[in-house]
């Protein structure tokens, strides 16, 4: 099942996203439920949007935090001349950083070397702490795509991540969210992401130093994630450099095609969206 949440001239809304891949009877289609299906219970309206007609929207906007791992594919550690650490390396991205599908990555002013970084996120769907690794399944509610856009310079200049990933407009997420999906059927998916059409990135799940069981009992030893919250989960090599006036595209088999352009920032605005 996917969830979006989308804008159809009126309040975010969400629905389920019905392809023609699906049964052929509503082709690119999104079915409107009644709310928030990671806050309650839910049920179809019955109303239905032709897909091409509604503005889709990130699919979820983070309650409390997003929390990302770094240097989880080793070869993107080596890329960057970094050791693949013993444990779980994860930092924090505000969840003003957020934006969604064809929504602009805006450079930041203080900047001169933007990277992108395609990325297979988790949604979490209840309130939970020490989850046992055999239990992670029970608290995902689904999965996304993201970019954890990052200034790589400012990363390298800080000595650490919170302004170089911090930015608003730095945590791109969509199409929507695919729900009942089992962690075995995510745990060897292909990344791809491209850059004006060229393919920069093309990496697979099943690489991850870490997988998603280990990442979510890792984080959750040490905070409370609530529903809404977003764990990124790494990216393959192949980052690179992007402008504005580009347009980088990450896709993920079985997940969706997430597409964001690069804008310049307004004179004298410190980079903010």
């Amino acid at each position: 099942m996917r969830i979006a949440r989308f804008a159809a001239g009126g309040d975010p809304q969400y629905g389920i996203v019905e392809l023609a891949e699906d049964n052929g009877k509503h082709p690119q289609t999104v079915s409107v439920l009644t709310g928030d299906p990671i806050a309650m219970p839910v049920q179809l309206t019955g109303e239905r949007f032709e897909l091409d007609a509604v503005r889709l929207l990130a699919p979820v906007i983070p309650r409390s935090k997003i929390v990302a791992v770094g240097r989880n594919y080793a070869a993107h550690a080596a890329e960057l001349g970094n050791e693949v650490p013993q444990t779980p390396l994860t930092f924090f991205k505000p969840n003003t950083s957020v934006i969604g599908p064809d929504e602009s990555i805006v450079y930041p002013s203080a900047s001169r070397e933007l990277s992108f970084e395609g990325e297979l996120a988790i949604v979490i769907g209840r309130i939970c702490r020490d989850v046992p690794t055999d239990r992670v399944s029970d608290v995902i509610f689904g999965y996304t795509v993201a970019n954890d856009v990052t200034a790589r310079d400012l990363q390298r200049t800080d000595g650490q991540w919170s302004r170089a990933k911090g930015y608003d407009t730095f945590c791109p997420l969509g199409p929507w969210i695919t729900t009942h999906q089992s962690v075995e059927e995510v745990s060897d998916l292909r990344i791809r992401t491209t850059l004006d059409g060229e393919l920069k990135q093309d990496g697979r799940t099943r690489d991850m130093v870490f997988g998603i069981p280990e990442i979510v009992g890792y984080i959750t030893s040490f905070t409370t994630l609530l529903p809404g919250d977003v764990i990124l989960t790494g990216t393959p090599e192949g980052v690179s450099e992007m402008v504005p006036g580009q347009e980088v595209r990450v896709e993920i088999d079985g997940i969706g095609v997430l597409r964001n352009s690069v804008a310049s920032s307004a004179p004298g605005d410190g980079g903010t969206a």
